[in-house]
């Protein structure tokens, strides 16, 4: 007696639907890739209770003649391969031939389709894969197919699906991602008689991207464009200051079909390291193309997962599209700015912030000497270019008051700035994967920014404004920026300021191991230290940037967040570090800036590489236009 059997063709299509039918959302994409696949402008796509009770998907596509609607339902029937070699060049989001069968087979199945020059389009029944009725029927010009009581043959799969929101939600999440990736079709999704998302299916993904998103993200876009023959990316990735605490609207689209990679994500993430926070995730519309015979979309049942041949060339033509983008091409420091997600509809006049007295140069504050007469102490001061002025040096003294330190950096951001034409250090960035410096393109008009500083509120916010607007930049998270940016374009160590009198910490047995294992890494800080004993360390030298009596808190704080690190790379660490050195020798909140030092700030933040959001992910600087005020005054319709 033979226990092997073949399997009936509805306990196939049933096995076939638990890998290809997941839920509901599953039976939309597949329905809906086969309505691009028919070259379809229009899609409509319906839905009653998460899709559980009903789904409707229509289009205008060229439709099938009677033979072939028959043939889609049974299963590995499809018109999109011919043979085994097709499978290395597929440029169909569908090509196996089940799901047509699979969903048939799981629901109360419609199809009604209709080419053109017929009077009669065909129609086919299926009541979970069997009594199938097949006949002549009036119908429109493409195909329409409607699937209700989704699982009902299969009562254990439908109690895994979640409640009807969880599901019309997701449905309704690659709605937006299929929109997203074929800007030219025209898409429109009703969940329970509601219109949810509409497209215009003019081809301009900018334009698609609005009427998705909302006009608020539309003006927060940055274009991707990068090509190097093989590989071409274009797309979307919205300003640092434009985030959500999900990857929800994050699209990636590899020759039109929309996947998800861990490399691609990674590499945004990597290129937005030092300007979101940790939880953060910009919104990314990614299009890439490459040759077809590089990757292999035949690895996932649902193609939502492709290999790359080199996925390590994919990383990096991801990051440097999206580095390329964040970069403020040409742009002035009013274009970069974030705009004011809830504009508060009250304020309180600060005469005295915005009629301060005028303050005496900061030059008289500090003791400068030529250098030809500075003792042996004097520590070499250096300009916001990272070169040493040749005028003169700044005299450290261990008992300098933080205040004349900050004022004295302040100073130095704004002298020897660079002739128009030469590169700076504010003209280059480093990959924080590779470590490599990049120089970014010449800003035309860099240098002094178009943007006037009016005063400053609670001795924390500087006001300015220009042509298109007001501006409130917050100065502590603008010249922390404007110093990680310095720190990171540094190949070498960061200039440091030696010691006359050398401090001595004392540490815990962890604390002396976590220095000892990254010892390198303190000294290319610019923290020359050395073992005085046990479990205690003799300090040298610090930054020439952060003030002496805050050397030995900022060590500790960057040993805290050693401590708290896993498994991060080389450059991730330095990161961090860097961020925290920027913030401890920023200027503070509640420091009184006169308007040079003001001027300073606008004209540094303008030309730094990423000047929209401190390392940590504050914005820098928020904006306020001409229009957003008539609208806050009420100054419009009238």
């Amino acid at each position: 007696m033979s226990f092997v059997h073949v399997l009936d063709d509805n306990t196939i299509n049933k096995i076939a639907a638990g890998e290809v039918v997941e839920r509901p959302a599953s039976v939309i994409k597949e329905l809906v890739e086969n309505a691009i696949d028919a070259k379809a402008d229009r899609i409509e796509v319906e839905i009653m209770a998460g899709g559980t009770s009903y789904m409707r998907v229509s289009d205008n596509g060229i439709g099938m003649s009677m033979e072939d609607a028959k043939l889609a339902i049974q299963r590995h029937a499809t018109s999109k391969i011919f043979n085994v070699e097709d499978l290395l060049s597929i440029d169909t989001l569908g090509f196996r031939g089940e799901a047509l069968p699979s969903i048939a087979a799981v629901s109360r199945f419609n199809l009604q389709t209709r080419q053109a020059g017929t009077e009669l389009g065909t129609e086919i029944k299926i009541s979970g894969g069997r009594n199938e009725e097949i006949g002549e029927a009036g119908c429109s010009l493409g195909t329409t197919i409607r699937v209700e009581d989704l699982f009902f043959n299969t009562p254990a799969r439908k109690k895994f699906l979640k409640t009807t929101n969880t599901e019309g939600n997701k449905i309704n999440d690659y709605i937006i991602k299929l929109a997203i990736s074929r800007p030219d079709i025209a898409f429109k999704f009703i969940n329970n008689n509601k219109t949810a998302v509409v497209t215009p299916g003019n081809g301009n993904l900018h334009d698609t991207l609005r009427s998705i998103y909302g006009g608020s993200v539309g003006d927060a876009l940055l274009g991707l464009n990068f090509s190097d023959g093989e590989i071409t990316i274009k797309g979307y990735i919205s300003k640092p200051s434009t985030i959500r605490s999900n990857r929800g609207w994050q699209t990636f689209i590899i020759n039109g079909r929309i996947i998800s990679n861990r490399a691609i994500a990674k590499a945004v993430d990597n290129a937005y390291a030092s300007l979101i926070p940790k939880s953060g995730y910009p919104m990314v519309a990614l299009l890439m193309d490459v040759e077809q015979k590089t990757i292999d979309v035949n690895v996932h049942p649902q193609k939502s997962e492709v290999k790359f041949e080199d996925e390590g060339r994919i990383f990096k033509a991801v990051y440097k599209a999206v580095l390329d983008a964040v970069r403020p091409h040409g742009q002035q420091l009013g274009n970069i700015a974030a705009g004011v997600e809830r504009p508060e509809r009250h304020f309180t006049a600060a005469p005295a912030a915005l009629n301060q007295p005028v303050m005496k140069p900061l030059l008289d504050d500090i003791h400068f000497v030529p250098a030809k007469e500075a003792p042996v102490e004097t520590a070499g001061r250096y300009s916001s270019q990272g070169i040493p002025s040749s005028a003169y040096q700044y005299r450290v003294e261990q008992q300098a008051k933080s205040l004349q330190e900050a004022h004295a950096e302040l100073a130095d951001m704004g002298r020897n700035h660079p002739e128009e034409g030469t590169i700076s250090e504010n003209n280059l960035s480093v990959d924080m994967e590779t470590g490599e410096v990049i120089e970014k393109p010449s800003v035309e008009g860099s240098g002094k920014s178009p943007m006037v500083p009016i005063g400053q509120v609670d001795n924390t916010y500087i006001i300015a404004q220009d042509a298109d607007g007001l501006y409130i930049i917050d100065q502590h998270a603008a010249h922390e920026r404007i110093l990680y940016d310095r720190f990171a374009a540094m190949t070498d160590r960061i200039p440091s300021q030696q010691l006359l009198v050398h401090l001595y910490i004392d540490l815990s047995d962890r604390e002396a191991k976590l220095i000892e294992d990254n010892l390198e890494l303190f000294n290319s800080l610019g923290f020359s230290m050395e073992p005085s004993g046990p479990e205690q360390y003799r300090l040298m030298e610090v930054p020439a940037d952060i003030p002496v009596g805050e050397a030995e808190d900022v060590i500790r704080e960057i040993l805290v967040s050693l401590e708290d690190m896993h498994q991060l790379s080389a450059a991730e660490i330095r990161h961090a570090c860097l961020a925290m050195t920027a913030c401890k020798a920023a200027i503070k909140a509640g420091f009184q800036l006169n308007f040079r030092q003001m001027e300073i700030i606008l004209e540094e933040l303008n030309n730094t590489a990423m000047p929209y959001t401190c390392p940590h992910g504050r914005p820098t600087i928020l904006k306020f236009s001409s229009e957003e005020l008539a609208k806050m005054f009420k100054r419009t319709g009238f």
